[in-house]
């Protein structure tokens, strides 16, 4: 299992290997309406098809303590109905119009889909302009779907192991910031929460000049520009929450913690804090973070699933993880599972002693160029799809950096050097700056047979 989650590796890929450049499907062209939207529209004439994405600049970061999950929360509550439009309507119609249509919350945005033919384009931007200012929420919606959310949460966090070890320890190795808290929210957050605190959170963020439209797809720009302005241009824009600064302190000694969690093998993952790309010109040290990840995991040639896995055989797995594009902190991650006969502790000296052999020896050019050449070559494949570019551009706008920085991404990867790689490795991966967290498997006591007849 890759950590923060499968969104996270999804962008993580996004942010830290850059596509050929947009112009090889077509120009990006962007505008801003009167009431802050900004639209960023790709031409991609491959296809008769069109990916469209609303993007709000507010996830789980921007939370309140007591609220935790009323991002989520209300990302389920936007498919309830508005003044116009009956509960579920939105998905039917899409449906109808032969697309799909869903969304998603991170840390650092919420995030709402459309895939269908480019003919439809205007019906999508029609009901995402209707939710963005008449949304409807009654109680009655909120009582059903708030028991939805909680079991969302206890299938996916509460009965995995690994994902409640993930939470526990994002709660340890953070003190200040609000990445600590999970995005689905604590549970006793959501057994509390009232349909007041959605309203409340719609109202302070769900306004056009907190939104972006991103849209890629067999289209004319100036056409999407003119229904965008259509749709969205007469919804007022309302002033924001000033946003205060959320500098995580300096971890001042190393963190460990043990969860105890059903399973039948332990599983070891352990976080750095690191910088995250704040300046995509001027920084260097996520690009060679990024290229750290390369040289520990990724391939059958990477060092950790070559020499711990295969060569030494005392991990059944182990990887290496790192996403370069937050609003908030970043943290570089490893993780791995002993192999039968191998204690978590071993297995931890051996992840060390890999970080280590980067240290004192550094990492060859040849082996830097093979890395090179792999993560570039990826993205070959990804430019080919429309959502993926959508995503790429509505993430990096959203989080503040140039959505059009996909030749200055590849050039700034193709610039690390090895010497770049061993001196990220030497400046974060010390102690102090670590947290480990251990799953102490636990064994699940059988079912009780049912009595005879």
């Amino acid at each position: 299992m890759k950590f923060p989650s499968a969104w996270a590796a999804a962008l993580l890929a996004a942010a830290t290997v850059a596509a050929p450049a947009f112009a090889a499907q077509g120009d990006v062209r962007e505008h801003g309406l009167a009431n802050g939207m900004k639209i960023i529209v790709m031409e991609d004439h491959r296809a008769p098809t069109v990916a469209s994405m609303v993007w709000y600049r507010a996830g789980s970061m921007d939370e309140l303590s007591g609220t935790t999950g009323v991002a989520h929360v209300l990302e389920h509550m936007m498919f309830k109905g508005t003044k116009g439009n009956a509960p579920d309507m939105f998905a039917r119609t899409i449906a109808a119009a032969g697309g799909r249509d869903n969304a998603f919350t991170n840390r650092d945005y919420t995030a709402y889909f459309q895939q269908l033919h480019k003919s439809k384009l205007p019906l999508a931007l029609g009901l995402e302009a209707d939710r963005m200012q008449n949304l409807v929420l009654s109680g009655e919606e909120f009582a059903k779907e708030i028991k939805v959310v909680m079991e969302e949460r206890r299938l996916r966090t509460e009965d995995q192991p690994r994902a409640l070890l993930f939470e526990q320890m994002m709660a340890v190795a953070y003190t200040g910031s609000p990445y600590k808290w999970p995005i689905i929210g604590w549970m006793n957050d959501l057994e509390s929460m009232k349909v007041e605190d959605a309203r409340a959170w719609y109202d302070r963020w769900y306004t056009p000049n907190n939104a972006t439209l991103v849209v890629v797809g067999d289209v004319d720009p100036q056409e999407v520009f003119r229904v965008a302005e259509e749709k969205f241009g007469p919804i007022p824009s309302r002033e924001l929450p000033v946003r205060k600064p959320q500098i995580e302190p300096a971890q001042r000694g190393i963190k460990r913690l043990t969860v105890k969690g059903p399973g039948e093998l332990p599983y070891l993952l352990m976080g750095w804090h690191v910088p995250v790309v704040r300046d995509m010109e001027k920084d260097w040290e996520p690009y060679a973070l990024s290229m750290l990840v390369g040289v520990l995991d990724g391939s059958d040639a990477a060092r950790l699933d070559r020499t711990l896995v295969r060569e030494a055989r005392i991990a059944v797995s182990a990887g290496a993880s790192y996403d370069p594009v937050n609003r908030g902190p970043g943290m570089f991650f490893m993780d791995g599972v002993p192999a039968a006969g191998t204690s978590v502790a071993e297995l931890e000296a051996a992840l060390r002693t890999a970080l280590r052999k980067v240290i004192d020896e550094g990492v060859s050019e040849d082996e830097l160029k093979r890395v090179k050449a792999q993560v570039i070559a990826g993205r070959v494949f990804q430019r080919d799809s429309m959502f993926y570019q959508a995503m790429q551009m509505g993430m990096l706008h959203t989080v503040g950096l140039p959505y059009d920085s996909a030749d200055l991404q590849e050039r700034k990867l193709r610039e690390v050097t090895a010497d770049q790689v061993r001196a990220v490795a030497r400046k974060y991966f010390v102690d102090d700056n670590l947290t480990v967290a251990v799953l102490d498997p636990q064994s699940v006591a059988p079912r009780a047979a049912a009595p005879a007849n």
